[in-house]
């Protein structure tokens, strides 16, 4: 019932592991994968060595959200081969593996890319997104000419490994750069990031975060990113991954109503530990079956309709 394809990827269910949470190494991804996740992502593989920001990089907020600023640490490639031989018993397990690259500057997407193409992932996601990398003070998915040029540089690379652009809510040109990283050839689309924000101790006189701003995840970014996934989906033809506040089967089912293909869920691993995948996909097949919806494919869109 919950079976599903996407990018030619084979899922036993509609969930996947959001870059970022829980992938910082094999043994994460291995246990996510076993409490029923779909497919799993890796934590966001850079171009060299990078520690991140200061403590506190992570607070928990109300209602299920999260502040981080955890500024894409990484090994860098080079030092991840080890990670990646490791990561080869997911294909026997049957669950898809993702691979997120990013760059500081656009060429250096391709660069990651290529390496991470050499070790076939199921499928590449560029995070051109993150509100910790940024380009002459933007993030490169605010525009869609930059973020055209990422896409076709690192199609070039990836033979026939999918990609996957990874989009913001922060600009007001979601489907215009959606539609231009169609263009580029990315083979699906995911919606999205999180949301730049902070918050300030009043007692302190001082932003919460060291690096004062970080990014908004969780329940309050729901709202904002199924609204982008909805318009996506009247726009562009690939698939879309929806993200962001999912914590339960209801949230997964909105957002494939509003036209994802398959859901990403991130902070709810936080609240709800690693089991929330086999949890959101009981509450998903009881919905399903309550309201007379044989397959995932079927629910796609028809709030659209």
């Amino acid at each position: 019932m919950l079976s599903t394809t996407f990018c030619k990827m084979k899922m036993k269910n509609p969930t996947r592991l959001a870059s970022g949470v829980l992938g910082v190494n094999a043994a994460s991804l291995i246990r996510v994968a076993k409490e029923g996740a779909g497919a799993v992502t890796m934590k966001s593989v850079g171009p060299r060595e990078r520690e991140g920001h200061n403590n506190p990089t992570v607070i928990d907020l109300e209602n299920g959200s999260m502040l981080n600023a955890v500024g894409l640490p990484t090994p860098g490639y080079r030092n991840m081969d080890e990670e990646m031989e490791e990561l080869k018993v997911l294909k026997k397990m049957g669950v898809p593996l993702i691979g997120s690259v990013y760059g500081t500057v656009a060429a250096e997407f391709r660069e990651v890319a290529e390496w991470m193409a050499k070790h076939k992932p199921d499928a590449i996601e560029l995070d051109i997104s993150c509100p910790n990398a940024e380009w002459e003070g933007n993030q490169f998915a605010c525009d869609p000419a930059l973020s055209t040029k990422i896409v076709s540089d690192v199609k070039d690379v990836a033979g026939k490994i999918p990609v996957i652009a990874k989009l913001t809510p922060q600009t007001h040109l979601v489907v215009e750069v959606g539609k231009a990283c169609e263009g580029a050839g990315a083979d699906a689309l995911c919606m999205g990031n999180t949301m730049p924000a902070m918050s300030i101790n009043i007692d302190a006189r001082r932003p919460v975060l060291q690096n004062k701003k970080g990014g908004l995840s969780g329940a309050a970014l729901k709202p904002i990113n199924m609204k982008c996934v909805y318009e996506l989906y009247e726009e562009v033809e690939i698939p879309i991954i929806g993200e962001g506040g999912i914590s339960n089967g209801r949230d997964a089912i909105e957002y494939l109503q509003a036209g994802a293909t398959i859901v990403g869920i991130g902070t709810a691993v936080r609240w709800r530990g690693t089991t929330v995948f086999r949890e959101v996909c009981s509450e998903m097949q009881k919905w399903m079956k309550e309201n007379g919806y044989k397959k995932v494919s079927d629910i796609v869109g028809v709030a659209h309709e």
